[in-house]
């Protein structure tokens, strides 16, 4: 069953070698998501699946390497030949930064969604991810990059009130309104994080969870959430 969740988003410029002069404004994010991720580990669990959207849904075996190379800066997760998409990049550079000195033993899997899976595929997926052991999630998904007229998707005006029903649904654990989610909706409003949270929707199906928000911003018009699910 699903004992824990956290939800942080992937921009590249949370990295601070990405951001370089700008690093301080993303400092705030960077705490919560930090936050977030301490009180997941802090729960007993037997696995920690970081799950995020990919270009096609695949589960990476091992520990997994990343780069943000394409984004401007060859910094690295892992060892090896660079494979992880960038949610799962950023999920596992977040991620190593605070299982140093946690002591937690919990086993760690990377399971890439994808994008344009439909909202059945992702409930499933959730649900199989769960299914049998003590399961945490690490969710790596942005809200709406339609928020702003500077926005990588430009300003549209459905964009703000749909961003805050996710972060309402974040801060009340309402697994069914992630669920409810419209693909081709979320598709047009640029949610890049619709079927990560679909998945986190699939695997809280029936489970109580105690809900708390730490993150509801736009600093570059984007949506950016950070919850916790305990």
């Amino acid at each position: 069953m699903l004992v824990a969740a956290a939800v942080c988003p992937h921009p590249p410029l949370i990295v601070p070698e990405l951001a370089g002069a700008a690093a301080p404004e993303l400092d705030g994010l960077r705490a919560a998501c930090a936050a977030a991720i301490r009180a997941v580990l802090a729960v007993d669990h037997d696995l920690l699946v970081v799950v995020g959207g990919d270009e096609r849904t695949t589960a990476y075996g091992g520990q997994p390497a990343g780069t943000l190379a394409p984004w401007g800066v060859d910094v690295r997760v892992g060892e090896g030949e660079p494979v992880l998409p960038l949610s799962l990049t950023i999920g596992r550079w977040l991620l190593d930064a605070q299982r140093t000195g946690v002591g937690t033993t919990g086993e760690v899997a990377f399971q890439g969604v994808a994008s344009g899976a439909s909202a059945e595929e992702c409930l499933a997926l959730g649900a199989a991810l769960v299914d049998g052991r003590r399961t945490a999630l690490l969710v790596m998904g942005d809200g709406s990059a339609c928020l702003t007229e500077k926005s990588p998707g430009f300003l549209h005006p459905a964009a703000g009130p749909y961003n805050d029903e996710i972060a309402r649904a974040l801060a009340e654990a309402d697994a069914g309104a992630l669920a409810a989610m419209d693909p081709e909706r979320a598709a047009e409003l640029w949610v890049g994080g619709r079927a990560a949270l679909q998945v986190l929707a699939g695997a809280a199906d029936g489970v109580e969870l105690r809900p708390e928000l730490l993150e509801d911003s736009a600093p570059y018009g984007v949506g950016y959430f950070v919850a916790t699910w305990t």
